[in-house]
């Protein structure tokens, strides 16, 4: 036996990227949309897949999914889809568990500037107009399109509405730093998702965590028109929220005045 729903949302037009919605914030809806429907979202998410199979516009955006009933286990995995006008535009599965027994370990957290002590960030509105939603401020030296020598960028990043930390903002918070290869280039071009998992920690076991957090995205590889983004979220605290790794296109860089496409 399986349990089935279907749920139906929109993405607010101030989360915009660059060539449709911006895919943290699709990652989030859909677990929002899972979360809040099926029995094993009463635990915590533990992991979450996103596949982009096309640009996210602003028609009615349809998730439906399938879970295992298995009443008692403290996993449960859902499977669920998107559709928009009748297509799928994305596909993933989330997984959740329940808090169980073991020994604690974490990396220490880098050791930066506070935000306090970092400068503003503006992103440019025409790349990313999501980032208008956000306070960035880089700890360090490493700026997008600066030319830089490692494909690396790390912010203190908070929501300026001030919503909390909980799993969905921590997932949208693994996709808002741009691509870490723009640090190294010049000028922007498209590197949109085609995959996104991220795996969240038991901090959040207990809620969600407020104030900022600190970002890193990297590159370790990109060849053959594809790119592989890490990320790490940590709370203000050090303490880690989440890790994430991401599946990217490495586009063409558009002719000029075609920014936007």
């Amino acid at each position: 036996m399986s349990t089935t729903t279907d749920t139906e949302t929109r993405v607010d037009p101030a989360w915009w990227s660059w060539e449709g919605a911006h895919g943290g914030h699709v990652a989030a809806l859909a677990l929002t949309a899972v979360r809040d429907r099926f029995p094993g979202g009463a635990h915590p998410v533990r992991t979450l897949t996103t596949h982009y199979l096309a640009p996210v516009d602003g028609s009615p955006l349809h998730f439906s999914g399938t879970a295992p009933a298995a009443p008692g286990r403290r996993t449960a995995t859902c499977v669920f889809t998107g559709h928009q006008n009748g297509t799928p535009v994305v596909l993933g599965s989330a997984l959740f568990g329940a808090r169980r027994q073991g020994v604690p370990y974490a990396q220490p957290a880098p050791r930066l500037p506070g935000p306090e002590d970092s400068p503003l960030l503006r992103l440019p509105t025409e790349l990313s107009p999501f980032s208008q939603q956000l306070e960035i401020r880089p700890p360090t030296a490493d700026r997008p399109l600066a030319g830089g020598e490692r494909a690396e960028l790390t912010a203190w990043i908070r929501f300026l509405d001030g919503r909390p930390l909980d799993a969905a903002a921590v997932v949208t918070l693994t996709d808002v730093l741009p691509p870490a290869l723009y640090a190294v280039w010049d000028t922007p071009r498209p590197v949109p998702t085609a995959e996104l998992t991220v795996h969240l920690t038991d901090v959040l076991d207990e809620g969600a965590v407020d104030g900022w957090a600190l970002v890193t995205i990297r590159t370790e590889h990109a060849g053959g028109g594809w790119a592989v983004d890490d990320s790490v979220v940590r709370a203000a605290d050090g303490r880690l929220l989440a890790l994430a790794r991401q599946s990217r296109v490495v586009r063409p860089q558009p002719a000029a005045g075609t920014v936007n496409s």
